[in-house]
């Protein structure tokens, strides 16, 4: 669950962008992020199999890293899904809009950042790979004919 810690302002370090005065701080990524995250790597998968699979032994490899996708994908849902399930959330209210969770801060070990800006380098390496799968797919499709 997301938890608020604060809605104190704090310097903003040079360079970065100041979220408002008393921007509520998360500590935890909004579930949305998590979604996209999912989303990313079927994508990835699913362009790895339309545009590799097929050819010869390749097949098994991708059956391979498709179960290693599902392992590393599937341990942490059925995780949270426990803690959901078996956690006290007498004090948790419920998740803020993603609206009100991206104009805020997202607090990490080295200091606190703009929740937006967070959200957009914690998808940019599997939204890199996954439309870099596809591009390359595509471009083995037309050289290959």
């Amino acid at each position: 669950m997301i938890s608020v810690h604060s809605t104190a302002p704090h310097p903003s370090a040079p360079g970065r962008t100041a979220p408002e005065a008393h921007a509520p701080v998360y500590d935890g990524l909004h579930p949305r992020i998590y979604a996209i995250i999912i989303a990313l790597a079927v994508w990835l998968l699913m362009s790895a199999w339309l545009f590799f699979g097929g050819l010869g032994y390749d097949d098994m490899l991708l059956t391979v890293v498709t179960g290693l996708f599902v392992v590393s994908i599937g341990i942490p849902v059925l995780l949270w899904l426990t803690w959901r399930r078996n956690a006290d959330h007498g004090d948790d209210g419920p998740a803020p809009s993603f609206r009100d969770w991206r104009s805020g801060e997202f607090a990490t070990w080295t200091g606190r950042h703009v929740a937006s800006g967070a959200a957009i380098e914690t998808l940019l390496p599997i939204a890199a790979v996954a439309f870099g799968m596809t591009a390359i797919g595509l471009v083995f499709v037309f050289t290959a004919t």
